[in-house]
C-alpha cells in the first residue's frame, strides 16, 4: 500500500461507534430523513437497490424524489418510501444516471437538491455536481470515474490549469490511477474539497481535512451490477441517521464514509458464503450483518 504509514484499516470496532440504535424516544423523523435522486429510464434498478439498502441500514425515512417512471418501481419494491418532496437530512443523488444525458429541466432539479448543504453522496452520473454542490460532499466512484471527473476539474479551471497542473501534472488517467489509488484519492479530496470514497479491491477513503481510511478484505464477488448502487444507498443512509453529529463536526464524514463501505463487504460476505450474489443479496443481508457489528461480531 503506497503511504501505508498514513492510512488507517477500518475495522468492526472503529465502525460500531458510527451505527446509530434507534432510542426509545426517537420517531422516524429523529432517526433520519434521506433524499434519494438516483435512477433514470435506462437504468431503473439503481434506484430500487439504492433505496432497499438504505431502508435496510437503519435510516427512519426515505423521501425519493426521481423520475416518476422509476418511482413506481420504487413503490412497489418498497411501499414505505415517501414519493414526495420535503426537508431531509441526507442526500443520495447520481447512482443509474448519466450526466450526457441531463436534460435541463433534470439539471435544475439536481440544483435544487445539492444547494440545500445537507451532507450529500454524490454517485455515477452527479460526480460532476462536486462543483455546485453545498455542504459536505462524499464522491464514490471507481477508477474510470474519478479520471473523468479530474478531467473536468482540469477543463474548468481554464486559465488556472497551469497552475494546477505545475502542483499536481496532468489529469490521470483510468489506468494511472488503479496504479496508484492511494496517491489519487488523496489528491482528489485535496483538488475537490471533498471526502473521495474512491472504489476497489482496497477501497480508499481520503477526506479533504486529511482523514485517510481504508477498507481491505472485500470480497471478489461484489465485482457485478448494482452493488455500487447498495454501497450508495447504505452511505446516504449513514449519513442522515448521523446529520446531527456532522452539523457539529464536518470531519465526521469519512469515518461514516468507512463505516459504510465495511458494512457494504460485511454483507456482501455474510451473503456470498464463499459463492457468487448479486446486488440485492448484499441489500438483504445489511440488517443481521449489522446487528452482528453493534455484538462486536
Amino acid at each position: 500500500m503506497e503511504n501505508s504509514a498514513e492510512w488507517l484499516e477500518w475495522d468492526v470496532a472503529r465502525a460500531r461507534e458510527w451505527l446509530v440504535v434507534p432510542r426509545p424516544g426517537d420517531d422516524k423523523y429523529s432517526r433520519g430523513v434521506l433524499g434519494v435522486f438516483t435512477g433514470s429510464h435506462d437504468y431503473p434498478g439503481a434506484a430500487v437497490l439504492g433505496v432497499e439498502a438504505a431502508m435496510r441500514t437503519g435510516v427512519g425515512m426515505v423521501r425519493y424524489t426521481g423520475p416518476s417512471s422509476v418511482r413506481q418501481l420504487v413503490l412497489a419494491r418498497r411501499p414505505e418510501i415517501v414519493g414526495v418532496g420535503g426537508r431531509v437530512q441526507a442526500w443520495l443523488i447520481g447512482s443509474g444516471m448519466t450526466s450526457s444525458r441531463r436534460t435541463l429541466i433534470l439539471g435544475g432539479e439536481l440544483a435544487q437538491a445539492t444547494a440545500q448543504g445537507v451532507p450529500t453522496v454524490l454517485d455515477a452520473g452527479a460526480l460532476d455536481l462536486v462543483h455546485e454542490a453545498r455542504g459536505s460532499v462524499v464522491l464514490t466512484p471507481h477508477y474510470r470515474e474519478l479520471a473523468e471527473v479530474l478531467a473536468e476539474t482540469d477543463r474548468r479551471a481554464g486559465h488556472a490549469a497551469g497552475k494546477a497542473r505545475a502542483e499536481h501534472g496532468s489529469p490521470p488517467t483510468a489506468a494511472e490511477i488503479a496504479a496508484r489509488p492511494a496517491l489519487w484519492a488523496v489528491r482528489a479530496a485535496e483538488q475537490l474539497g471533498a471526502t473521495v470514497l474512491l472504489k476497489g479491491s482496497v477501497t480508499y477513503i481520503a477526506g479533504p481535512d486529511g482523514a485517510r481510511f481504508t477498507v481491505s478484505g472485500i470480497p471478489s464477488w461484489l465485482a457485478t451490477a448494482g452493488t455500487g448502487d447498495v454501497l450508495g444507498g447504505i452511505l446516504g443512509a449513514l449519513l442522515a441517521t448521523r446529520h446531527s453529529t456532522i452539523a457539529q463536526d464536518a470531519a465526521a464524514i469519512a469515518p461514516i464514509a468507512a463505516t459504510a463501505v465495511l458494512v457494504h463487504a460485511l454483507a456482501a460476505r455474510r451473503a456470498s458464503q464463499g459463492g457468487p450474489i448479486v446486488a440485492l443479496d448484499v441489500a438483504e443481508a445489511v440488517p443481521a450483518t449489522i446487528a452482528a457489528m453493534l455484538a462486536g461480531d
